[in-house]
This record gives C-alpha cells, sequence and structure tokens, in this order.
C-alpha cells in the first residue's frame, strides 16, 4: 500500500535546528544544504526524493517559517510555496526541535503550526528531536526534566522521535517511516490536505477579521472613553477655571479696595505734606522777603554812602584839579608876567645902550658892560 504511494514529509522549524541535516538523514543523501550558521541556509522551499526501506519519499525543506525576524507576508509566501511543493498534501509535519534548552518560539511552534495549518494539523504531526548524540541518557528520561517539552510532545498526540545526525546507519531512518506509517494509518490512510489549509487559512482571516472587529469595537469604546475622560477633564479644567477666575477677582475687589485705601492714605499724606510745604514755603518767601528788604535796606544804604563817598572824592578831585589848574594859570600868567617885565628891561636897557654907545664916556663903559651882563 505504501510502497506506491509517496510519503510527502515537511520539515518545520527555527534556523539552526537540523533540519536540512535531518533531511539528508532521511533521504540517506545529502539533498539539502547543511551549515552550522545562525543565519538561515535555506532561503526558499526545497524538495528532494528519496527511497526509504523500499518506499518512495518525498521531504520539503522550509526555511524558518517560525523566526522571529521574519516578517508575515515573507512567511505566507514560504508557506504557500511549501504546500504546492506537498501538493496534494503533506502525510507528516515533522516539528525539529534541537535537543537542549527549548526557546520561548520553539515552545510556540505547535500553535503556530495549529493556526497556519488548522487545528486537525496536530494529527498529522510529530517532534523530531535532533543531535540526539547529546543525549546521555533515554530520550523518555530527558522528557520528564522538562515540562516544556512534555507539553510540546503531548500537542503532537504524543508523537515523537530522536535523530542522532552522527550515525550513518539507517535503522533510526526506518524507525521513523514506520512511525509515520502508523500516524498515517491512524489517520486512514489520509493526508493534510489542500482544503484542510484553505479551511485554516479562512479560519485564521475570520480570526483576523475577528480580532480587527474586537480591536475596531475596543478602540471605538477607547475613543469614546477618551472622549469621555477628555469632556470631563475639560469641564473640569473650566470648572476650576471659572473658580480660580472667582478667586482671582474676589482677590482683586481685595486687592483694589486695599489699593483704595492705601490712594486715600496716601492722598491725605500727600496733601499734608503739601500744605506743611506750601506753610512752610510761605513762611520761607516771608523770611526771604525780609531778608531781600534788609538787603534792599542795607544795599541803599551802602550805595548812598557809596555815593556820597564817591562824590566827595570826585568833589575833592576837581577841587584839586582846580587848584592846580589855578596854580598852573598862575605860574604861567606870572611867568608870562615876569616874561614881559624882562622884555621891558631888555628893551629900556637896549634903548639905553643906544643911547651910550652914543656918548662913549667911560662911566657909560661900564654901564653897559653891566647892562649886557644884565641882558644875558
Amino acid at each position: 500500500m505504501y510502497n506506491n504511494e509517496e510519503i510527502r514529509i515537511v520539515m518545520v522549524g527555527k534556523t539552526g535546528a537540523g533540519k536540512s541535516a535531518a533531511g539528508n538523514t532521511i533521504l540517506g543523501h545529502k539533498c539539502f544544504e547543511s551549515v552550522f550558521s545562525p543565519e538561515s541556509v535555506t532561503a526558499d522551499c526545497a524538495k528532494a526524493y528519496g527511497e526509504l526501506d523500499r518506499q518512495k519519499v518525498s521531504v520539503i525543506d522550509t526555511p524558518g517559517l517560525f523566526d522571529t525576524n521574519t516578517d508575515e507576508e515573507t512567511t505566507r509566501k514560504n508557506i504557500s510555496q511549501c504546500m504546492a511543493y506537498a501538493s496534494p498534501g503533506p502525510h507528516i509535519f515533522l516539528i525539529i526541535i534541537k535537543l537542549g534548552r527549548i526557546t520561548e518560539e520553539e515552545k510556540k511552534t505547535v500553535e503556530k503550526i495549529q493556526k497556519i495549518f488548522g487545528k486537525s494539523a496536530d494529527k498529522y504531526s510529530m517532534v523530531l528531536f535532533t543531535h540526539g548524540d547529546q543525549l546521555s541518557g533515554t530520550i523518555e528520561e530527558f522528557l520528564k526534566e522538562s515540562k516544556d517539552l512534555q507539553k510540546l510532545v503531548a500537542k503532537c498526540n504524543d508523537q515523537y522521535h530522536v535523530f542522532d545526525n552522527t550515525i550513518s546507519d539507517s535503522s533510526q531512518t526506518r524507525e521513523l517511516l514506520n512511525k509515520i506509517r502508523k500516524i498515517t494509518e491512524k489517520n486512514t490512510g489520509n493526508h493534510y490536505t489542500t482544503e484542510m489549509f484553505q479551511e485554516a487559512e479562512r479560519a485564521i482571516e475570520e480570526e483576523k477579521q475577528r480580532i480587527l472587529k474586537e480591536k475596531e469595537e475596543q478602540m471605538r469604546k477607547e475613543r469614546k472613553e477618551l472622549m469621555r475622560k477628555i469632556v470631563e477633564k475639560f469641564e473640569q479644567r473650566i470648572k476650576e477655571a471659572k473658580e480660580d477666575a472667582e478667586k482671582e477677582k474676589q482677590r482683586i475687589l481685595k486687592e483694589n479696595e486695599k489699593q483704595k485705601c492705601k490712594e486715600e492714605e496716601l492722598k491725605r499724606k500727600i496733601k499734608e505734606k503739601h500744605e506743611k510745604e506750601l506753610k512752610e514755603a510761605e513762611e520761607d518767601t516771608k523770611k526771604e522777603k525780609q531778608r531781600i528788604q534788609k538787603e534792599k535796606e542795607e544795599q541803599k544804604c551802602k550805595l548812598k554812602e557809596e555815593l556820597e563817598r564817591e562824590i566827595k572824592e570826585k568833589h575833592e578831585k576837581e577841587l584839586k584839579e582846580a587848584k592846580e589848574e589855578m596854580e598852573k594859570e598862575l605860574k604861567e600868567k606870572m611867568k608870562a608876567l615876569e616874561e614881559e617885565q624882562e622884555e621891558k628891561a631888555r628893551r629900556e636897557a637896549e634903548k639905553s645902550l643906544s643911547v651910550l654907545a652914543k656918548t662913549k664916556t667911560q662911566g657909560s663903559t661900564r654901564l653897559i658892560a653891566r647892562l649886557l651882563s644884565l641882558l644875558k
């Protein structure tokens, strides 16, 4: 029955779990590139064929469909390609898990498979543990130590197998094939179908629409609640603003009253000060008038005395100048008189000389000499 029908195996798991190496072990020769690396070696789905225990087998190797760094669009593309390669449908989904500490991604692998391929996919799922050479005891003992692995295997109806990729013996692959045959028999010879996948896609779409609707409803409620809170907050702020405004108004009124009282008090003080200053100014003006009047009187007396002194000095000066002028005039008159008398005497002497010259007596000679001396 199985020899004539091809068994189609789809391997899924995170990058680095050993999917490609497991595929090569199943087929008994290297069909998939297997390199120890944190980066995915398989960029797209790959399919290879082989024969195991006279059974035709096809293995579909997938990239890390459930890696956290794979975007949703790429995941959809790879899943569609995977289903096309496994057409009309896979007999088994081998969930490849590397023995060791299970990661959060691996814990949710079966859930993701059920989400993508539908709840019926668990009937066609089996956990394949790789790196079995690291086991110090049996796989059952190892599973007992990890509740997370127990839950993972339980979701696959306790269907699991262990691979040691370092062993070239085909016994472990024949054992895996027999387990797959039993699962297929349990499923009445049926395989996972495209209709199941389409139903799963519809369920996913319905779930998306439901989630979207719930989110929209939730967003609507949140918007409504937010709007209510905003309105309440706004009304509260308005109320507080009004209260603050009223308080401010009352405060301003009180301040205005205080200011008014202060202004009246200030006006009173200014008036008193002004009246005091005015009174003082009047007194100062009166004193200043008296001082000025006194100064004027003193100045008047001083000017009178100064004027009298100047008049006296001027009079005395004029008297002195008149006296000097009279004395000068008198001297000039005296001098003129003397000169006149001398001239008269000289003329008389000359006249006498003339007379004496004519007589030329001894006595006259002596008289002439005397007259000449007088003339000199």
